[in-house]
């Protein structure tokens, strides 16, 4: 069974700082795409930043040069660094994962419960 366990969120200032962890656990073969989506209330879910498997990055234009996502392979944890944030920046953040779990198995996308960002003005 996987599991993808995200951490990191909470509450900060505007123009502060924040870092999200994601790591995926459970019987995984591979991992491809790993991202950020995030849904403020009456908003839909919005993909924030994905990254794939060798790096290739993905960003929303509302977070680019302001966001960074990246990845550590080995522990299968993908993370957001979250800089000058915006009180528009406050939602749950939610963590996906474009993984197998046999070597011939189907790619199925697997997310997490969400983490919950808030940035006061």
């Amino acid at each position: 069974q996987v599991q993808l366990i995200e951490s990191g969120g909470g509450l900060a200032q505007a123009g502060g700082s924040l870092r999200l962890s994601c790591t995926a656990s459970g019987t995984i073969y591979s991992i491809n795409a790993m991202g950020w989506y995030r849904q403020a209330p009456g908003n839909q879910r919005e993909l924030v930043a994905d990254i794939t498997s060798v790096g290739r990055t993905n960003y929303a234009d509302s977070v680019k040069g302001r966001f960074t996502i990246s990845r550590d392979n080995v522990k299968n944890t993908v993370y957001l660094q979250m800089n000058s944030l915006k009180p528009e920046d406050t939602a749950v953040y939610y963590c996906n994962a474009n993984l197998r779990v046999f070597r011939n198995g189907s790619w199925r996308a697997y997310g997490g419960q969400g983490t919950q960002v808030t940035v006061s003005s």
